[in-house]
């Protein structure tokens, strides 16, 4: 099984990555963002006490972020790998991902994160924004926000996977085809 964590700030690209390499390499793609449009959609239990920090721009807390996910997982037994979009987004959530999957005789195979200029991504999620019907999307305010989460709580991620030999940063500008290029060039090489 080859695990991917695709990671980056919002309006990275991760989902539209997402999309070409798990056709490419048989992957599931389990995107976070996914996986809570689902729960509040069907308004489950998990999906009502996302909604709260969600509507206020904030990152869901790990413990509910890390049961959906391995709900989630565990609807794929037979995969060849998972392409994480999104997740996990602290070391709390990484170290609980890493004993779930130890717990299943698997591992992460690399992370890779999208990077790109805050303001670039800032525009790009308001653009977004319009079409999608996504509020998180529309309020410059609650993006920077969102933003100034990831710094403080996902950043750290790269020590953690940089310590384990995991770590592969991509730029996550230009075009989606040089883009998917860059991407394939980090897996082929695993």
């Amino acid at each position: 099984m080859t695990n991917i964590v695709l990671f980056g700030k919002p309006g990275a690209g991760k989902g539209t990555q997402a999309e070409f390499l798990k056709g490419k390499y048989k992957l599931t793609h389990i995107s976070t963002g996914d996986v809570f449009r689902f729960n509040l959609k069907n308004d489950t239990e998990l999906g009502k006490q996302a909604r709260v920090y969600m509507d206020a721009g904030d990152l869901v807390p790990d413990e509910l972020t890390t049961k959906m996910l391995i709900d989630e997982v565990n609807k794929h037994p037979d995969t060849n790998g998972i392409l994480f979009d999104g997740y996990p987004r602290t070391i709390s959530q990484a170290e609980a991902l890493d004993a779930f999957l130890t717990s299943i005789d698997s591992k992460v195979a690399a992370t890779i994160a999208l990077e790109a200029d805050d303001e670039i991504l800032i525009q790009r999620l308001l653009e977004r924004g319009k079409t999608s019907g996504r509020i998180d999307d529309q309020d410059e305010e609650k993006i920077r926000n969102r933003y100034q989460e990831y710094n403080e709580k996902t950043a750290p991620l790269m020590g953690y996977y940089k310590e384990q030999g995991k770590f592969y940063a991509v730029n996550g500008i230009g075009t989606i085809q040089e883009i998917t290029e860059r991407l394939s060039a980090v897996i082929d090489n695993l």
